[in-house]
């Protein structure tokens, strides 16, 4: 077991995050044991809760589930300051670095060299990363009725601000159009993905992909910031006041990566968010004499929603990543609450519950 006493600055150092045990009126900062290493040491990750005054659902973010996805970081701080428990109706649960490894050791996958994100929600009895995922899903994120999952790209790319929700469902639907972000990607949870894993367990979860890796970048953050206090004021969690409208996005029905066949050094033409037509040049293979040996074109129309940057590029090396445009009319529940200029969509997002520790009781 882990102990249960305060450290230094009051952070309490807890087995589970339990809501309803959290005092009201008041942000409470906690280390929640996970596993621990071949010394006995306990490996914690930190958890920030705001729990309101009154009665509301519990509202998760999460970050760094890579190790070096850190936008994110500056996101959950924020967030955090500019909140008044007095105020907030519900809880706001963050957890700035999921994945505490990669995070030290400056790499996308957990020590073992897992990804997370493909193993939720881990296995109780399973190898050291399952058995941290597993207790990540059960000790913290059980506890969420909502989840913003927060990402960025990975070394050797770069996105747009952009999210990944399944449009089909009118509260992710939701949920992502309010982010106001530059491109939303119709992108159904997957088994195994947190956001996925969150979505069969009850909770509308979306994933926020905020620009580039391993960097802090200032406006991709501000406005991630302000899509989530729109959200959250559209909740009724937050007091109602006027955000920052920037343009809608666009929409995406699905998307593919496009790969070399062949090795060389790459340059990739269109920029992030640009539109392409279909049978455009995006990218050229230069051999090591610099003679051009290969060019590359759109399979279809769309946008680029992500790129790589690394011009040593062999066979199978990913170029762009190229979203399909939707059909007018495709997503009736994205359209029909595009937010209006103070920010807001039309109605209240979801039925409040009474607060809860979470689906699990």
């Amino acid at each position: 077991m882990f102990s249960s006493s305060y450290l230094d600055r009051n952070i309490l150092c807890v087995d589970a995050l339990n809501v309803e045990e959290l005092p009201k009126g008041c942000k409470t900062r906690l280390l929640v044991g996970l596993v621990h290493d071949g010394l006995g040491r306990a490996m914690r990750i930190p958890v920030i809760a705001v729990r309101g005054a009154r009665p509301g659902p519990v509202f998760g973010i999460t970050a760094a589930l890579h190790g070096n996805e850190l936008n994110g970081i500056p996101v959950v701080h924020r967030l955090i300051d500019s909140i008044s428990p007095e105020t907030l109706r519900g809880t706001l649960v963050a957890v700035p670095v999921l994945n505490i490894p990669g995070l030290v050791r400056h790499e996308r996958e957990f020590r073992d060299s897992t990804d997370l994100n493909h193993i939720m929600p881990g296995v109780a009895d399973g190898n050291e990363s399952q058995v941290y995922a597993y207790r990540l899903t059960s000790r913290v994120v059980g506890a969420f009725n909502y989840l913003a999952d927060l990402h960025t790209a990975s070394f050797g790319r770069i996105n747009t601000l952009y999210v990944r929700a399944d449009l089909d469902e009118p509260t992710t639907a939701r949920m992502a159009m309010l982010q106001r972000p530059t491109i939303i990607l119709h992108n159904p949870p997957r088994d195994h993905t947190l956001r996925g894993w969150a979505s069969a367990e009850g909770a509308p979860a979306i994933t926020i992909e905020i620009g580039d890796p391993h960097v802090f970048q200032p406006k991709k953050v501000r406005r991630t910031l302000s899509g989530l206090r729109a959200l959250l004021t559209q909740m009724k969690m937050l007091p109602r006041r006027a955000h920052p409208t920037p343009p809608p996005p666009v929409l995406c029905e699905a998307s593919r990566w496009i790969y070399t066949d062949r090795g060389g050094l790459l340059r990739v033409n269109p920029e992030l968010g640009e539109l392409v037509e279909e049978g455009a040049l995006v990218a050229q293979q230069f051999d090591i004499f610099g003679d051009l040996v290969r060019e590359y074109r759109a399979p279809y129309a769309g946008v680029v929603i992500g790129k790589s940057v690394d011009p040593v590029s062999p066979t199978g090396a990913r170029i762009i990543h190229l979203g399909r445009l939707a059909t007018p009319g495709r997503f009736p529940h994205a359209e029909s609450h595009a937010p209006s200029e103070d920010g807001m969509a039309g109605d209240e997002l979801a039925p409040m519950e009474p607060e809860t520790p979470g689906r699990d009781g």
